[in-house]
């Protein structure tokens, strides 16, 4: 049997049709099942293996236990707290062994190779390795499974016909639980010895062709060559993965995540890993690819919830959200962190030592100035003080001025003007001040418009409203946070934010508006009071951002550079790994955003890795795609797609309230999920611009739990077996992105599309 070449097998996988996406079942032939029959065999001394660990990490932990027990009571001696602690140890060793054990029971092996070293080696003396998701040994300490992140597994993944590596035959077994299911092989030499049978048409092309689910898989059992390079690529400065849509960035990036923590556990476990998604949806779908290779230390954060007790997924309007993601917006923040809480007092009057003390407000603004020279508000709370306390004692001059400063700290009425005065901020409560269109103005002048800047309190109003803050909102939050420095106590419960328990609702309302706010909540539309609001604004405290020994950033090209700047934080000695597509992207000001990744770096110089197949999307989807994208963006990183259906994507229309010939947009997409339930096993998704996006998403409850209803940006990241695309050009108008969210939305499905349009 000859080999197929690297072109060949691209060839015969773009000239091929998908196999059925409901197979038929049909007898196994005798030679695949002796093939599965000796796969088995070895599985199962795996799994003899293992249940051998499982048994010494379980002795481990009885032993640790009962390190730590005593029969004494009192006081522990420092020899049983030296006990308690390495029992600790050893149990918590022992747990995540057995954890891992137990995990890796779902496709343990995946791949065998059998490899000939030597030009007339006997078939006796070929070796052969099986490579898993954990590396598992005999009790000779043999190697039964070679983890796939070893240096030994490497030829796994970087075997070519061209460049064979030693490799004769690479197989893929495609197991579940402790069975043996199939086997799938690739031949890397011109003809294959005559022992040494060769089953399937390779095993991407299966993997590819098989149904997709709710959750991402991994693709350890089918790393590319070019993409095993980007996976095992140096851990020291930045990693730049880019391609077009299904080139399996995304996956390709979180085996690289897995990759570092085996190469150097030390370092990232200790300093942890941190991944980036676009949205709480993203990172549902991938959680559970690095547990299934092994680890489950990595940090994985949305957008939206990158700040400690703020967690959101709440879009701003387009327009708003380029204001509130600009660069402008250090400038206000720069601005709102040193501006006067509102409604503070404008002159200090008491009597301090039996002497009058008047300060008016230039000596209160010439005081706030220096306070904050080389400090952030809420650490400059004492420094503030003793200003005021040296500008009281230099009107006065009488008497011994270390009594009279002892009489200015103890007095009470000074306290009670310092906490008006000067009191710590929540980044959150600054942010609200911006509710006021005036204050607004006053702040944003010279740096935004006027229009920016109502537009800005406008939104401010509106998270009053509904309670909720924007994806938006959040890196400003952070930015502020650094400004102001982190909240050193509570307030006085009857002035604090943080206490707000305690208001009704005439007085919550009552305080907005004294910070100037004229906003309204509108209780019959979202059913949520002031005081409702106000406490799910500011619940919780925000704390210090933890830094991280690696980043992960997933489509990169969204990130504004308000965003950048706060995982930059997360990131300030870190190595990153960062992924995007230009052509994705949804950021207006490409060149703005460039400039915030590349500060947020550092001096790191990127390493970039290029994928350029698309193993996603069928090829007559992906051409659909390709035509919208092209005339908007004619430098478009375009992948090549190697699988081809035969099934060109459906376009239909619907009518609405002036058309009733035709049947409407909800009707119409009710009838192209039907169709589709029945041509594919796995997800469909149905991704609607807003405008249409209620009516839509109130038809489907499908009990299989198979059919999701979301918006283009939500998609971000994602993919389905088939997708239903409700009205491009809504698509195009609402987003921030225009024509490159559309383009996001039509490369979501892997076998099946169809297209609604309006009459």
């Amino acid at each position: 049997m000859a080999a197929r070449t690297d072109q060949q097998r691209d060839r015969s996988m773009i000239d091929v049709t998908d196999t059925p996406l409901r197979p038929s079942s049909t007898d196994v032939p005798p030679h695949v099942a002796a093939e599965i029959a000796a796969e088995q065999a070895h599985l199962d001394r795996v799994h003899a293996e293992l249940a051998k660990a499982g048994d010494r990490a379980g002795l481990v932990a009885n032993d640790g236990m009962s390190r730590g027990r005593t029969d004494r009571t009192g006081d522990v001696r420092d020899e049983e707290m030296s006990g308690l602690f390495e029992r600790d140890a050893l149990v918590y060793q022992a747990a995540r062994r057995l954890a891992s054990l137990q995990h890796q029971y779902e496709g343990l092996v995946f791949g065998r190779l059998d490899l000939d070293h030597g030009e007339q080696m006997d078939p006796a003396d070929r070796e052969v390795r099986y490579v898993g998701r954990l590396g598992v040994r005999d009790d000779d300490y043999e190697p039964l499974v070679i983890d796939w992140r070893a240096p030994a597994a490497s030829p796994f993944y970087q075997a070519t016909p061209v460049a064979n590596h030693g490799v004769i035959r690479r197989r893929v077994l495609r197991c579940r639980a402790e069975t043996v299911l199939g086997v799938e092989d690739d031949l890397m030499v011109p003809e294959a010895p005559e022992d040494l049978t060769v089953i399937g048409d390779g095993a991407l092309l299966a993997a590819l062709t098989r149904a997709r689910g709710t959750r991402m898989r991994d693709i350890v059992a089918t790393i590319q060559a070019h993409q095993d390079e980007a996976i095992r690529a140096s851990d020291r400065g930045v990693t730049e993965i880019t391609g077009g849509p299904g080139t399996g960035k995304t996956v390709v990036a979180l085996h690289r995540a897995a990759y570092l923590l085996y190469n150097d556990r030390r370092r990232y476990e200790s300093g942890g890993i941190l991944v980036v998604g676009p949205s709480a949806a993203y990172t549902a779908y991938i959680e559970r690819v690095l547990p299934s290779l092994g680890e489950d230390s990595v940090s994985l954060r949305a957008l939206g919830d990158m700040v400690d007790a703020i967690d959101t997924a709440r879009l701003d309007s387009p327009e708003v959200a380029e204001i509130k993601g600009s660069s402008r917006m250090r400038q206000v923040v720069s601005r709102l962190a040193k501006e006067p809480v509102p409604d503070a007092p404008t002159e200090l009057r008491t009597f301090v030592a039996g002497y009058a003390v008047r300060l008016d407000d230039k000596a209160l603004r010439r005081a706030r100035r220096q306070a904050l020279r080389e400090r952030t508000r809420n650490q400059a709370t004492s420094a503030a003080r003793e200003l005021l306390a040296d500008a009281a004692w230099a009107q006065v001059r009488e008497g011994d001025r270390g009594e009279f400063l002892d009489a200015f700290d103890e007095s009470l009425a000074v306290d009670s003007f310092m906490e008006e005065w000067w009191p710590q901020v929540d980044p959150r409560t600054a942010l609200l001040w911006l509710t006021d269109t005036e204050r607004a103005y006053r702040i944003t002048h010279g740096i935004l418009s006027q229009g920016d800047a109502a537009a800005l309190a406008h939104s401010m109003r509106e998270a009053l409203e509904l309670g909720t803050w924007s994806v938006a909102d959040v890196a400003v939050i952070d930015e502020l946070s650094v400004r102001l420095g982190l909240v050193e106590e509570a307030q006085d419960e009857e002035r604090s934010f943080f206490e707000i328990d305690e208001l009704d609702d005439r007085a919550a309302q009552k305080e907005l508006q004294a910070m100037g706010s004229s906003v309204q909540p509108s209780r019959e539309a979202h059913h949520v009071t002031p005081t409702e609001a106000r406490e799910r604004l500011l619940h919780g405290q925000i704390g210090r951002p933890a830094g991280f020994a690696h980043v992960l950033v997933d489509e990169a090209q969204d990130l504004s550079p308000m965003q950048w700047r706060m995982v930059g934080r997360r990131g300030r000695r870190a190595s990153w790994t960062v992924v995007g597509d230009a052509a994705q992207s949804s950021w207006p000001d490409a060149d703005e955003a460039r400039q915030a990744r590349l500060d947020a770096y550092g001096t790191a110089e990127p390493a970039h890795f290029h994928m350029d197949t698309n193993y996603r999307n069928a090829r007559e989807i992906f051409d659909y795609a390709r035509d919208v994208i092209l005339p908007v963006v004619p430098d478009a990183d375009i992948p090549s797609a190697v699988r081809e259906t035969g099934v060109e994507p459906v376009e239909l229309r619907f009518g609405d309230a002036l058309d009733t010939s035709v049947p409407p947009v909800d009707q119409t997409a009710a009838d192209a999920v039907e169709r589709l339930l029945d041509e594919v096993d796995g997800a469909i998704a149905v991704i609607s611009p807003m405008r249409h996006l209620e009516r839509v998403a109130g038809l489907f409850n499908h009990e299989s739990g198979r059919v999701s209803v979301l918006d283009p940006m939500s998609t971000k990241g994602l993919e389905w077996d088939a997708t239903v695309v409700v009205d491009p050009d809504a698509i195009i108008e609402e987003s921030p992105g225009g024509a490159r969210v559309l383009y996001v939305a039509l490369t979501r499905a892997a076998h099946r599309m169809t297209v609604l349009r309006p009459t």
